[in-house]
């Protein structure tokens, strides 16, 4: 498992050696890493949403493919768009980054069957570029076995995003889709999201107890079970509290991802104020 410090030592590998920092924002709360899924700003720019992680006080991020891709291509144009696009473009976002004092961790591109071999290539260029050596990805299992070569070749660890899919066996959705992966390769692992494993039937903090060495990553959130809606922090069935201390507790070095989603059940909300109110609700079960 790689530790907050060897996240930063491994992407600075990859980047010019005369890119200076900025000091890190310190959003460790007692051995846990608190972070954010930029997905969670999405309604966002890339620039404001990194001024509202830097206002937050979120010092690590996993970024959301729609925040380094343009919006408005779509089919061909997007395809030549990620096949054409310099590497010097995502030098740029990582320095964007640097320069705020916030940890870039992962990048989070979603393979799907419809990606060309030489997309799949390009995105895992596009991951190196940025200076991080993981990717999280909702997948399928047929495309993931197309990344088992990849994922060797750049050196790259890839981890599954599961939802609450159940009844689409080509979607990572339950422990077993997760063990087919884990199977495929030793560089893929499991970005676990709390919420959708909640809301698929599963208990998130037995899967964690068992399978944390595979795990790199947590999406944090609430869902009622049964495949229910997005919930408020702490107004969902979703194990937050055990989780966190869970991390704290057992020292598992594994970055805890808020991404705020209960905005598609409530609209109108201000994106910033939302995400302010988790970071608290999951820093106050961590300060105790």
């Amino acid at each position: 498992m790689y530790s907050r410090r060897s996240f930063g030592t491994i992407g600075m590998a990859a980047l010019p050696a005369t890119r200076a920092l900025a000091a890190l924002i310190n959003s460790n709360v007692n051995g846990v890493q608190l972070g954010v899924q930029s997905y969670s700003f999405r309604d966002l720019s890339l620039d404001a949403a990194i001024a509202a992680m830097r206002e937050i006080g979120i010092g690590e991020c996993e970024l959301y493919m729609g925040h380094v891709e343009p919006q408005d291509l779509h089919g061909d144009a997007l395809k030549n768009w990620r096949l054409g696009t310099p590497l010097s473009y995502f030098h740029k976002i990582r320095k964007k980054f640097d320069g705020a004092g916030i940890e870039l961790s992962a990048y989070s591109l979603n393979f799907r069957d419809s990606f060309s071999d030489a997309e799949l290539d390009r995105g895992f260029e596009m991951t190196k570029a940025l200076g991080v050596h993981i990717i999280t990805t909702s997948t399928t299992l047929t495309c993931a076995n197309r990344l088992v070569a990849l994922a060797r070749k750049y050196n790259v660890r890839v981890a599954m995003h599961g939802h609450d899919e159940t009844d689409k066996p080509n979607e990572f959705a339950t422990p077993e889709s997760f063990a087919r992966a884990i199977a495929m390769s030793p560089q893929f692992y499991i970005n676990l999201d709390i919420g959708h494993f909640t809301a698929a039937g599963y208990d998130p903090v037995v899967y964690i107890e068992e399978h944390h060495s595979k795990i790199l990553m947590l999406h944090i959130k609430d869902r009622k079970k049964a495949h229910g809606p997005n919930m408020p922090f702490g107004k969902g069935d979703t194990r937050i509290r055990e989780v966190l201390l869970l991390l704290k507790n057992k020292h598992y070095p594994i970055p805890a991802n808020i991404e705020y989603e209960y905005n598609d059940e409530q609209p109108g909300l201000n994106t910033v104020t939302e995400v302010k109110k988790c970071f608290a609700y999951c820093k106050g079960i961590l300060a105790g």
